[in-house]
């Protein structure tokens, strides 16, 4: 028994002393080392070629082993970066050894290499300069060592499937997780092109760039004069507005065009395919108005009132491609139909969700007007003396000529030319300032009253009323000189030079205009006046007929003024 107790004890005392000898092993931090691995492979000096045609070649790295003195693990990684790189913190690539880190080797993919050096912004065939570092840790003790190498880029560039704004000049600001997407474009054959396009607003005078991804790293994109260059510097707008912007990764291009305006424009409204149905900008590339719809009729887009930006539907479906990118997308399109009368939301969404639109009722529309008992004859008064007789058809009156009102002049409708009949009104003035547009009209309501209105401009204004829809339609025409180079092709590059209103039925306006340049009266596409004699400073103008006019053997400084017969059918021009 005793024995039993003195062997007890001895072993008891083994267990203390080995206790006390492994607590003495942890030696505090400061007093124990960590030294560097010695890099092997590849060697200081070597120079390797990134083989693209076997992209998955794998690189192995080794090195000897590093040494805790207190014998502790040893976990390993190997970093890839520029010669001048001032820390270790933020390599162009870094990848932990094999085996969770324990082994003495790591494995990369030229590929990934590849990638890495495009990322950090390394041109496609370059070949560059660099350190291989093999990176020790221990707890939190680090050591590096590190051996220079050369790297030959693939041949041919990594072009990103998918891009994004960000900059000051955004509408979502500097935070690249917050940039916003720009559209890739389809090819010919219906599948994802390198051509990215977005529409949306920059400030003036800041900065912006395209990234790969919303999040670094990334493939950055800047550049200048429309040359997009890689890691290039940060691009800025003159001018502060809605853009569309382009960028074309194959021919490493871009391009901005600015939109003062987006507009329907169609049989879908009153006002025709003379004048826009102007839509407001939402932000983040949707535009967006409550438009009065036709029964029937269709409508396009239009960027800035113009004929050369013009945007329609895929056929039989609500995606929007813009008309002179049709081919290069590899789709037929048409115009958009209208949904039935009446007040309607019409959405224009060129967002990289989109290209698309939508037309919704407008919950706020105002009930139906009761029809009106249609009089047997309508006339225009002007302070007091019947002007005109409108025509009749059906429950429709409508002016046979031009209207020559003028702003200051009381207007009344009657079923009787002295005054003494039925009187009808509207509770607005006829007119606005459609300044760019080339056929101003709007819809007004048509009640029984015997009230009456002025225009609010001097106008050659037709009008028509439907009195089983109670409402009055005005509308006039913005007439515009067109001035282009005609025998070098220069259509395209025309001038349109806006005409004022000089009452009754003139108008005039001041331009500089070029030697054999080809000219003619026009507002788009109703009145097109040529004249008589081409070459003369002054004549007869024909609408729908008759020359370009070429009369001008000197550049210089004119005043070019027409007069109008009523129905705009012929008229007289001069030049001076």
């Amino acid at each position: 028994m005793k024995l039993n107790i003195l062997s007890f004890f001895s072993v008891l005392m083994l267990l203390l002393l080995g206790a006390c000898t492994e607590q003495s092993n942890l030696e505090p931090e400061g007093q124990w080392t960590l030294s560097s691995a010695q890099t092997e492979s590849p060697e200081a000096g070597s120079a390797i070629v990134l083989n693209e045609t076997l992209p998955n070649t794998k690189l192995d790295f080794t090195w000897d082993a590093a040494e805790s003195s207190a014998g502790y693990g040893v976990y390993y990684s190997v970093l890839i970066d520029s010669l001048d790189a001032k820390d270790m913190t933020s390599p162009i690539i870094e990848v932990q050894a094999d085996n969770a880190g324990k082994s003495l080797k790591a494995s990369i993919s030229h590929h990934a290499i590849d990638e890495a050096l495009s990322l950090a912004g390394y041109d496609a065939s370059s070949t560059n300069e660099l350190n291989w570092t093999v990176k020790a840790k221990s707890l939190s003790k680090v050591t590096y060592q590190s051996a220079k190498i050369s790297l030959k880029r693939f041949d041919s560039e990594i072009i990103p499937e998918q891009l994004f704004i960000s900059g000051e000049a955004t509408e979502t600001g500097s935070d690249l997780s917050a940039a916003i997407a720009l559209k890739r474009l389809n090819g010919v054959d219906q599948t994802p092109s390198n051509k990215h396009e977005i529409y949306t607003s920059l400030l003036a005078n800041k900065p912006y760039r395209f990234y790969s991804e919303q999040a670094m790293p990334a493939h950055q994109y800047g550049g200048a004069d429309g040359a997009l260059l890689k890691n290039g510097s940060a691009l800025s707008v003159e001018e502060e507005g809605v853009y569309r912007i382009t960028i074309d990764l194959d021919a490493n291009t871009y391009s901005l065009f600015k939109i003062n305006q987006f507009g329907a424009i169609g049989g879908a409204f009153s006002t025709g395919w003379g004048s826009d149905q102007f839509l407001e900008y939402q932000g983040l590339g949707v535009w967006k108005a409550s438009i009065d719809f036709l029964p029937d009729g269709g409508f396009i887009f239009r960027a800035n009132g113009t004929w050369e930006n013009i945007m329609k539907r895929v056929v039989g479906t609500n995606e929007i491609v813009a008309e002179n990118d049709a081919d290069a997308q590899g789709v037929q399109l048409e115009d958009i139909p209208g949904e039935g009368k009446g007040l309607k939301i019409l959405t224009l969404d060129l967002s990289a969700k989109g290209f698309s639109y939508s037309i919704e009722a407008d919950p706020s529309a105002p009930d139906e007007p009761d029809p009106i008992e249609a009089p047997d004859q309508l006339f225009l008064l002007a302070d007091g003396s019947m002007m005109h007789e409108f025509s009749k058809d059906g429950d429709t009156f409508s002016s046979s000529i031009n209207l020559a009102l003028k702003a200051g002049v009381e207007y009344a409708l009657n079923a009787s030319s002295d005054g003494s009949g039925r009187a009808f009104s509207i509770n607005t003035m006829l007119g606005t300032d459609g300044v760019g547009a080339d056929n101003v009209s709007a819809n007004v309501l048509l009640s029984e009253e015997a009230s009456s209105f002025q225009a609010e401009y001097d106008q050659a204004y037709k009008i028509e009323l439907n009195f089983a829809e109670a409402n009055l339609k005005w509308s006039y025409y913005n007439i515009k000189l067109f001035h282009w180079d005609d025998i070098n092709g220069g259509w395209d590059d025309k001038d349109e030079f806006l005409m004022s209103y000089v009452h009754p039925y003139s108008y005039t306006v001041n331009a500089d205009l070029k030697a054999n340049y080809d000219m003619k009266f026009i507002s788009p596409w109703d009145i097109e006046m040529g004249a008589e004699d081409a070459s003369a400073l002054s004549g007869t103008l024909i609408n729908k007929g008759g020359s370009n006019i070429r009369n001008m053997s000197n550049d210089g400084n004119y005043t070019a003024s027409i007069t109008l017969s009523n129905d705009f059918a012929t008229g007289t021009y001069k030049f001076e």
